[in-house]
């Protein structure tokens, strides 16, 4: 019968680790050649931890060195080995003395100088040195973990007198660990966004996101939180996205047309303390078919004389006092060129004058717009504008029955003695410059001739 044998085995590793100097609780992981454990490692001063492999070897009666996995036992001799954990430094560390990482040490190192550390890989003797006697690791330079966000080294135990490795050169890390030290960033701001007028509450309007260079995977640092400084109750923002909506229905472009808020994104999820920016959101209304058409109807005739008011037009301002003063002035452009506006600082009336001849014949019409603004302006207030309207007017030119116009100014005609009654002697030409013409109709103010009405030819009296 076959007996099996199972013995307790005390766990005395050959290697170990070291110290750790960061006061940030963490927890990490520790493996080594032959096996694999986990370990929470608790700041809160300089303490030298010695970890030890969660497989270990023991001195047996026969003078063998036996382990145990698993409940088996078997004779097989193990490597002593390096047991690793990540160290830890801190960025931008301000002390006066070198920064603490932390320790190597073997248990071989029986504090008699006959063991020497070593190091070797990234930052060796120009970031990181290390105490060859004692292990003890420093960082000579400030770090900075939005450039570098970890080293990796090699470490050696050797014998110092024979400069035969103790132990076999093991790779580990030290990771720079992040403190809030990166305010978020809009790296496209300002930003213009834009939504039809009348548009209902929670209509999306953008989404504006910030950047933080901090560690996203170490506590809140990277935690960004947006919130409107200015521009409420008009709109709202997720704190979490970024996604700007209406907060107000029925927004009108003819009260207001532009918008402009005022976006802070926090970090540390926006708790006191954390870093913050911000950035400016103009938001404009565009305009939607939801007024009729105002039109001034206007009409003058065209023999209206040079400086003739010719209309009046009368903005309305709630203010009051010099608040409340309206200037107006023709929008360049259009037919406007034949007119002038001119304010009536009592009435506060827009009158419109004849600047230049108008001719029914050559343009019966004119269309343009005239825009009334305050004359004096609160800058405090300038987000509240734009304080400014305009209207269209159309002026119609009314016809004036003008007399009809010979093609000449006089005409010479000749005739012989004796001319018998009834003969031709010559004709004339007029010509009517209203539109509608009516019939020309002729007569002769000297007795010696009669007028044809058909033909306009004189002819001997008889």
């Amino acid at each position: 019968m076959i007996t099996k044998r199972y013995v307790t085995i005390f766990l005395v590793g050959s290697c170990l680790l070291l110290d750790h100097s960061s006061q940030i609780p963490l927890q990490t992981s520790l493996h080594n050649r032959t096996s694999r454990g986990a370990i929470t490692l608790s700041g809160g001063g300089r303490k030298n931890l010695s970890l030890r492999p969660s497989l270990g070897e023991v001195p047996s009666v026969e003078g063998k060195r036996r382990w145990r996995r698993q409940g088996r036992l078997g004779t097989h001799r193990i490597k002593r080995g390096w047991v690793w954990n990540q160290f830890f430094v801190l960025e931008e560390y301000m002390g006066s003395e070198p920064q603490y990482v932390g320790k190597l040490h073997t248990e071989m190192d029986q504090g008699d100088n006959a063991v020497k550390y070593t190091l070797s890989g990234e930052g060796v003797g120009s970031v990181f040195t290390i105490d060859q006697m004692t292990g003890d690791i420093h960082a000579q330079v400030v770090l900075d973990r939005s450039k570098k966000s970890y080293y990796t080294l090699k470490a050696q135990a050797v014998d110092v007198h024979t400069g035969i490795p103790l132990e076999p050169e093991s790779e580990f890390i030290i990771k720079v660990q992040d403190i809030n030290d990166n305010e978020p960033q809009f790296p496209d701001g300002p930003y213009s966004a834009s939504i039809p007028e009348m548009s209902p509450t929670g209509t999306y309007v953008t989404q504006v996101t910030a950047t933080d260079a901090d560690d996203p995977t170490y506590g809140n640092s990277a935690r960004v939180v947006y919130s409107i400084l200015h521009g409420q109750p008009y709109f709202s923002v997720d704190p979490k996205t970024g996604i700007i909506r209406t907060a107000l229905a029925n927004m009108d472009r003819e009260v207001k047309e532009e918008y402009q808020v005022l976006l802070q994104a926090k970090d540390m999820g926006g708790q006191l303390g954390g870093l913050a920016s911000t950035t400016i959101i103009n938001i404009t209304l565009t305009d939607v078919n939801d007024n009729p058409p105002r039109i001034f109807n206007l009409h003058v005739p065209e023999s209206a004389s040079l400086g003739a008011a010719v209309g009046r037009i009368q903005a309305q301002d709630l203010d009051v006092g010099s608040n409340a003063r309206v200037e107006y002035a023709i929008v360049p452009g259009d037919e406007g060129n034949v007119f002038d506006i001119i304010c009536n600082g009592q009435t506060q009336e827009g009158i419109i004058v004849l600047k230049k001849t108008l001719d029914y014949e050559t343009q019966a019409s004119y269309t343009f717009k005239v825009e009334a603004f305050n004359a004096e302006l609160d800058p405090r207030f300038l987000h509240l504008g734009p304080f400014k309207d305009s209207v269209t007017v159309e002026i119609n030119v009314l016809d004036v029955d003008e007399p009809p116009v010979f093609t000449t100014p006089y005409y010479s005609l000749d005739v012989y003695e004796d001319t018998p009654p009834g003969t031709i002697i010559g004709s004339v030409t007029a010509y009517d410059l209203d539109a509608s013409s009516s019939a020309v109709r002729w007569k002769a103010l000297h007795r010696s001739v009669e007028l044809c009405q058909q033909t306009v030819y004189f002819f001997k009296y008889c």
